[in-house]
């Protein structure tokens, strides 16, 4: 069998579609943007970043995570605060409300997941338990081409 990257394509973007729309409605979660996702994502409970550092992880420019994380602010989703080592400078921290959308989030994805899964045979389950590793390579190369690391020097 060969790799078709096309199908592989074609099947990634409604099955994510599907799963967010599922654990929205399940959750009643509201419709946060990709971007701000992205940063979320980049804020786990308990780590603090400067909006520079941010910018620099998810490969956008400043003035667009500036603008970010002023809509985000606005809707609860992080807390910006002056920085404790220099006043003059603000670092940013996921709001609780923000992670508690994101831990309900998971666990919605994960029991959507799990149920729908419970309808295919163990010859389909183990073709995609097997497949999970290689995913999250690809996944990592993506991410990597598009928002390349600076080399160590």
């Amino acid at each position: 069998m060969s790799f078709d990257a096309a199908r592989l394509a074609a099947v990634i973007s409604p099955l994510r579609r599907a799963l967010l729309a599922a654990a929205r409605a399940q959750e009643d979660l509201p419709d946060i943007p990709d971007a701000q996702i992205e940063i979320i994502r980049a804020l786990p409970r308990g780590v603090v970043a400067a909006p520079g550092e941010l910018a620099e992880t998810l490969g956008l420019g400043r003035s667009t995570i500036s603008n970010l994380l002023a809509a985000m602010e606005r809707s609860g989703l992080i807390a910006r605060r002056p920085r404790s080592d220099d006043r003059r400078g603000v670092e940013v921290v996921a709001s609780a409300a923000a992670l508690g959308y994101f831990d309900r989030f998971d666990r919605a994805s994960e029991a959507i997941v799990t149920d729908a899964a419970a309808s295919l045979s163990a010859d389909d389950l183990a073709a995609l338990a097997a497949a999970v590793p290689a995913l999250e390579k690809l996944r990592d190369v993506l991410v990597d081409r598009q928002h390349p690391r600076v080399a160590a020097e």
